[in-house]
């Protein structure tokens, strides 16, 4: 009897803006990596099936096993242990931009390697380090902390806290938000933030509309954007 071959993980990444410029920031060997899949996992099954089409038009979807990660629960973890011991070749797929980062793909790469699978990231789009790279502050030293707190009070006191970290540390904070607290959260920064504190602000990177900019607290207070339903993310350090 033959030994089962080792489990391939790759892990693909998705465009970060829904227009054909973003889609052309793609590099052409993640095609060839998909058509190696025989499975995927991915955040939204509809909407990756929707981004493969658009790079493979020739890709047969009922072809493929598909799982759906809105939860990575017991039934994601039994299918994804069966399919890794079956030395199956699977794809895992974040809804915008790269697996296992603000992503719920990676519970799937831990387990993955636990059970000696080979993990592959293949390159493509992340917000986090395009927004830091055109952001001017500091590379060298950063934080990413997620989404902030929901409850407006929490929020704030959370802010006050990166802002006095970022300050002693002189450590780059970067943030995200779901798009319809946008205007919200930049509200609280505004109340909360230091005039001399520096904040960047990036929306549909990669895309047709592509915003980001560097400003202190004090200058964004002269025109500020709205940001009602466009997924952005921000940076900040303090003087």
């Amino acid at each position: 009897m033959e030994p089962v071959k080792k489990a391939t993980v790759y892990l693909i990444p998705s465009v970060l803006s829904n227009d054909e410029k973003a889609l052309a920031t793609l590099p052409a060997y993640i095609i060839d990596n998909i058509k190696k899949c025989t499975v995927f996992f991915t955040e939204q099954e509809k909407t990756t099936r929707r981004f493969f089409k658009k790079l493979w038009k020739e890709m047969v979807i009922d072809d493929y096993t598909w799982y759906a990660l809105h939860h990575v629960d017991e039934n994601i973890i039994k299918a994804f242990k069966n399919h890794i011991a079956e030395g199956e070749t699977i794809g895992i797929i974040s809804e915008a931009g790269c697996p296992g980062i603000a992503d719920p793909g990676q519970d799937l790469v831990a387990i993955a390697h636990l059970h000696n699978a080979k993990v592959i990231p293949l390159v493509g789009p992340s917000s986090l380090l395009l927004a830091l790279m055109a952001s001017g502050l500091n590379g060298q030293h950063f934080q990413f902390c997620g989404y902030l707190p929901i409850d407006p009070a929490t929020r704030r006191k959370k802010i006050k806290e990166i802002e006095a970290y970022s300050q002693a540390k002189q450590c780059t904070q970067i943030f995200i938000e779901t798009p319809y607290r946008n205007n919200a959260l930049l509200g609280d920064i505004f109340s909360c933030c230091e005039a001399e504190t520096f904040l960047c602000i990036g929306y549909d990177i990669t895309g047709e509309n592509e915003s980001i900019q560097t400003k202190k607290i004090k200058d964004w207070k002269k025109k500020i954007p709205v940001l009602e339903k466009i997924p952005a993310i921000f940076l900040l350090l303090a003087n």
